[in-house]
């Protein structure tokens, strides 16, 4: 939409102020217009990101690893966690176009590289109950609970793909919404646990797999048939 204006008779601060107030709602109906059109995707960005991030299986492992610790030291292990992760992802995204165009790598062979990563991933999830414990420290905030328990190959694999098909805003925007329930989740984990149970949590996360191998398969559908269709003419 673009800025309306009208030329009025009368003196010219009058005039200029009626400009001033055209153009005032003119930006206000394009950022309207913008806010609309990210909260029209946002529900697209943030589910991939949500699956893939799993939260589900992500619970019981983190329980695991800081049985022994006390609250401040699992406090801290959460914020570093988080801080790793979303610098990860930052940092992914800056580079991700530039690691395409040095190597030369077309987002459809992403896509069906991704998908198939994904697919794996979906299928160890989805056979494998992984359960490991480590001794106590404040340090597995960053290895391995950051990375690559939060963010992984899917979440990483799935962020380059968003922003390449709804762009940087509502797919960091959707990061920061499924950073901000890890966290959450993290600091209320044995609450959580206790009311969803044990076994619910493992039943949630193969559901979180089984979503994550779906949309897989959709990656690797969509990098095939646009391949098919640059480079062969019917």
């Amino acid at each position: 939409m673009f800025a309306h204006i009208s030329f009025l008779k009368g003196k010219g601060n009058k005039n200029l102020s009626a400009f001033k107030i055209n153009l005032s709602f003119s930006g206000t109906d394009i950022i309207i217009k913008s806010m609309e059109e990210i909260l029209r995707i946002l529900p697209s960005t943030f589910i991939p990101l949500f699956v893939s991030m799993n939260v589900f299986m992500l619970l019981p492992i983190f329980i695991s690893m800081t049985k022994d610790m006390t609250r401040p030291k699992r406090q801290k292990v959460i914020i570093d966690s988080i801080l790793t992760a979303l610098i990860v992802s930052l940092s992914f995204i800056g580079l991700g176009e530039v690691i395409f165009r040095i190597l030369g790598i077309t987002t459809d062979d992403f896509k069906i590289a991704g998908g198939l990563l994904l697919l794996v991933i979906a299928i160890l999830d989805l056979t494998q109950h992984i359960e490991e414990r480590m001794k106590p420290d404040v340090r597995m905030g960053v290895v391995p609970i950051g990375v690559p328990l939060i963010v992984g190959p899917a979440v990483l694999t799935n962020i380059l793909l968003l922003v390449d098909h709804y762009g940087i805003v509502p797919t960091i925007i959707s990061l920061m919404l499924n950073l901000l329930i890890v966290w959450i989740s993290l600091a209320n984990a044995e609450r959580i646990i206790k009311v969803v149970g044990k076994g619910g949590i493992i039943g949630l996360s193969k559901v979180m797999a089984l979503l994550l191998a779906s949309i897989a398969v959709m990656m690797i559908r969509l990098g095939i048939l646009n391949i098919i269709r640059l480079n062969i003419k019917i």
